[in-house]
């Protein structure tokens, strides 16, 4: 396959689902945004796809979590000539914690970063795809939290909600063109989120968590496809369930996952 006439790019790329994401892309030949906050590993793991098959690489080190951020990055590939023809939205953190307890700037710099900076780096490209050929695919991460309220998880549960409600209704509004938004929905997957969120003790954390470059591969696939969810292994069972359920059961029932465990 060669994508060399189309670019991508993704958001949290140096690690995770993003990482993996970037490695897909690169194997088939895209040419490729790539944003992090830094730039030393942007520029390893740009060497890496470079080495795998990408086309011509852009990074752009740059801190989702500050509300200039989304601009500066559409300005630089304004600047560079540059038309993103798939946009993934992958960044995004969360606070692990009772929510009477943890830290307000940290939960409000989470909704900037899972929340504001998905929905205005969406409307930037999105306006774009649609003035200049009326297509486009756009991925959004979402999560299997977006069906569960999950206490000691609130915040990051309430953006992933969003992310789903908000791609879910985009999608419909473009029906009439050839642009798709793609949401994908893992359950908990071996990434650093744990570490960063303060949760690497969880049994969410413990319980055999999924391979990001499984869950990578199942997004990717889907978006390739337009289609509208991605689930990754166990999601969709997990999704169908929550949605059957009342929001308190819900609730207890992903508390539970949220407790302490031995490590393992």
């Amino acid at each position: 396959m060669n994508n060399q006439n189309q670019t991508v790019l993704i958001t949290g790329a140096t690690s995770g689902i993003g990482l993996e994401l970037a490695r897909l892309f690169a194997a088939d030949s895209y040419n490729m945004v790539l944003v992090a906050r830094d730039e030393e590993k942007l520029n390893v793991v740009a060497s890496e796809l470079q080495d795998i098959g990408a086309g011509a690489i852009t990074v752009i080190a740059q801190d989702l979590f500050l509300p200039d951020a989304p601009e500066a990055i559409y300005e630089i590939t304004q600047q560079k000539n540059i038309h993103v023809d798939i946009l993934v939205n992958d960044a995004g953190m969360g606070e692990y914690g009772y929510f009477i307890e943890t830290n307000l700037q940290k939960e409000l710099s989470i909704i900037q970063l899972n929340v504001v900076a998905l929905v205005h780096l969406t409307k930037l490209y999105l306006r774009d795809m649609v003035k200049a050929s009326g297509s486009g695919r756009i991925l959004q991460l979402a999560s299997i939290a977006s069906y569960q309220p999950t206490p000691m998880l609130a915040v990051y549960a309430a953006t992933k909600a969003f992310i789903l409600s908000f791609s879910d209704a985009i999608r419909t509004e473009l029906r009439e063109t050839n642009i798709t938004v793609t949401s994908l929905i893992p359950s908990a997957t071996d990434t650093d989120f744990f570490n960063k969120a303060g949760m690497e003790h969880t049994k969410a954390a413990q319980d055999n968590p999924e391979d990001p470059a499984v869950v990578a591969k199942i997004g990717y696939e889907a978006l390739l496809h337009g289609e509208a969810h991605a689930y990754a292994p166990g999601a969709r069972q997990m999704a169908a369930m929550s949605s059957l359920l009342s929001n308190e059961n819900v609730a207890k029932m992903a508390e539970k996952q949220m407790q302490p465990v031995e490590k393992r």
